[in-house]
């Protein structure tokens, strides 16, 4: 009796993939699926439209508080908006908050990036463990705390590395010291990079402890040294991940209010020296004027509030967009 072998049937050739969220809308069949789905689609619409909302609030006051004002808003260098008739300028507020912030972020990310590297690649387990450990002490770190830090400490020893500065580089101009009180924009950006490092640190470390162990072993079998494998493994694999933590560090840099207000000396002038005491900040501004502001002055301090705003997205917005060029580098793409 013949006995006729039958071949298995080949499995059924898959179409073309449908896009995302149509598949996980057909997948979405139990209960649970479909109200996840809803939920999370939720969130991202009332994200966007919580945005909108901020952004249509800020534009409606501030166009109230421009439309009176008989001095330039982008260029003056007064902030009198109860006066008759009120002037109000921004230029010393976006000087002083784009400068300190460059300064915290020239200070931070260095050194955050060269403890996160310390911590997962060079540092012992148990004494890398205790570092993670001090540096997410250093996160829960109120701002108050840092501001009264910055205030009876950081300000009455900075004399010392201000005549070193107005020795070796006050020939630039911008470390010029004319010996007064170190409340500056300098003394503000060191301040700031004490508080946006651990933020910094921790997400740096964390993207570095996903490189996969193959690329570090492969660099290491072709004769690799260790530096060689952190060039050439480990820093294109978590240059992303290092520019996310540092917009997230420089978000929180451009937005310090109370730190910066208890350490700043605040005047309405520009000085080419970083070391000369005055300047401002958008959010020292505010956090110091608000209370005392007529109605006026308020809707001119929430237009200085929608310029950081704009300022804010574009930083976000530009450092997407350099995401978006490295992604080859990405660890998702790994």
């Amino acid at each position: 009796m013949d006995i006729t072998t039958q071949k298995p049937a080949a499995p059924p050739t898959p179409g073309p993939s449908a896009p995302a969220d149509q598949r996980a809308a057909r997948g979405a069949t139990r209960p649970g699926d479909r109200i996840f789905l809803g939920l999370s689609r939720g969130s991202g619409i009332f994200v966007l439209v919580l945005m909108a909302a901020i952004a249509a609030f800020l534009t409606y006051r501030a166009s109230i508080a421009i439309s009176d004002n008989e001095a330039n808003f982008f260029t003056a260098f007064e902030w009198n908006p109860s006066g008759i008739p009120p002037e109000f300028g921004i230029a010393v507020l976006a000087f002083g908050t784009i400068v300190s912030s460059i300064i915290a972020m020239v200070i931070a990310v260095p050194i955050s990036v060269g403890i996160a590297l310390f911590i997962t690649h060079y540092a012992p387990r148990r004494l890398g463990g205790v570092i993670a450990y001090v540096i997410d002490l250093l996160a829960a770190v109120p701002s108050i705390v840092y501001g009264l830090w910055g205030a009876l400490v950081l300000v009455p020893h900075m004399d010392g590395l201000y005549g070193w500065l107005d020795d070796y580089l006050g020939w630039t101009g911008f470390f010029e010291w004319n010996g007064g009180a170190p409340r500056s924009l300098f003394t503000v950006g060191i301040l700031l990079a004490l508080m946006i490092l651990p933020i910094i640190t921790n997400v740096s470390r964390e993207v570095f402890r996903q490189v996969p162990r193959m690329h570090e072993e492969a660099a290491l079998a072709l004769g690799a040294t260790r530096w060689e494998v952190i060039r050439m493994s480990v820093l294109p694999f978590g240059r992303s991940g290092v520019i996310s933590a540092s917009m997230l560090g420089l978000g929180r840099a451009l937005g310090e209010t109370m730190a910066v207000a208890m350490v700043l000396s605040p005047s309405f002038d520009i000085s080419a020296s970083l070391l000369d005491p005055g300047g401002g900040t958008f959010a020292q501004n505010i956090a110091s004027k608000f209370n005392e502001a007529t109605e006026m002055g308020r809707d001119a301090l929430i237009a200085s509030g929608l310029v950081l705003f704009v300022i804010t997205l574009v930083v976000n917005g530009a450092a997407r967009l350099i995401i978006a060029r490295r992604k080859e580098y990405s660890g998702a793409n790994a």
